[in-house]
């Protein structure tokens, strides 16, 4: 449970926590030049849980990397808390934590040493620095004298969480931080970030789990080959395909379909069950359901299938061209 670790924006916070326009980078090796990311340009705002989503090789760690500091633009630009990644780094870096996917912790020491010698690379002064608060947030106080090396797989990830917050950083990136785990750890993980975000901390993660961050962010954004292909919403993203399927079991034996029901086109399956695919736009489903009574067909259960983002994922990446 997070108790303390607010972020509340001070009157003169930025309503853009992170701010990327025409963002390009590229790599130069023996095979040609490699575009990692083709013009970005996309806008985190103050305080939502923000996902950054896209195939193997999209340009997501690229992106996090030049956040960070740790990758060299090419060209556009990037302010992070409204500051200048060119112009003021130093200032753009203390506004930013990540949580990387692997498990970069020193083995030998405890997590009251790896939060102290963290904080001291980022130039907390010790009376300003709050290790046991942060630890007691993640539910670590008391390990916080046992050696990393003991803590199990969930604790070492919530430990990589508090390593990221002992600046005090308005902006938390987490770089596909349930990768491998298990669903007890991956629940354990969001409770912590959760509360996070409701106390202010502006969340940008990247994910593998499309299910993971249509729960979790309000807002979306999805890169194919380096290039921005949607940032929208989540509920915006979820209504641009109009797509529902109707599954309908019926209380008798069907040894075809059904005059009224033939323009929907359903396909029958075991079971005494209907799958009628329609579009919600120009098809209400109450004209599904009387044409089940003009069949004369009692109904004894049905379900629909909503869009999920997987769909819109598979769809947007699936279209966008190759380079």
């Amino acid at each position: 449970m997070v108790q303390s670790l607010s972020h509340a924006p001070a009157p003169s916070a930025p309503d853009l926590a992170v701010e990327a326009e025409s963002l390009v980078k590229i790599y130069h090796g023996h095979r040609g030049e490699k575009r990692a990311l083709d013009g970005i340009s996309l806008s985190v705002p103050r305080g939502s849980f923000f996902g950054l989503l896209g195939p193997n090789g999209a340009g997501k760690s690229t992106f996090i990397n030049i956040l960070a500091g740790l990758t060299v633009k090419t060209s556009g630009r990037v302010r992070v808390w409204d500051r200048d990644i060119d112009s003021d780094p130093r200032g753009a870096k203390a506004a930013i934590g990540v949580v990387p996917q692997e498990l970069n912790l020193d083995p030998f020491f405890t997590p009251l040493e790896l939060l102290d010698v963290q904080a001291g690379m980022y130039g907390v002064p010790r009376s300003e620095r709050r290790t046991m608060e942060i630890l007691e947030a993640v539910g670590l106080a008391d390990k916080a004298n046992a050696y990393a090396r003991t803590l199990s797989g969930g604790m070492r990830r919530r430990l990589l969480v508090a390593k990221a917050m002992v600046h005090a950083p308005p902006v938390l990136v987490l770089d596909e931080p349930t990768a491998g785990v298990d669903i007890e750890l991956r629940r354990q993980l969001w409770v912590t970030i959760r509360e996070l975000n409701a106390r202010g901390t502006t969340i940008l993660l990247t994910t593998h789990y499309l299910e993971e961050a249509e729960q979790l962010c309000d807002r979306i954004a999805i890169i194919n080959h380096g290039a921005l292909v949607a940032c929208d919403t989540t509920s915006n993203l979820l209504r641009r395909i109009d797509g529902k399927a109707l599954t309908v079991t019926v209380g008798s034996d069907l040894t075809g379909i059904p005059e009224s029901l033939a323009a929907f086109s359903p396909e029958l399956k075991p079971g005494r069950r209907l799958v009628l695919r329609y579009r919600p736009s120009t098809t209400p489903v109450s004209r599904i359901l009387d044409a089940f009574a003009a069949a004369g067909l009692s109904i004894t259960d049905l379900s629909t299938d909503e869009t999920d983002l997987e769909d819109i994922f598979l769809q947007l990446t699936s279209s966008a061209a190759a380079p």
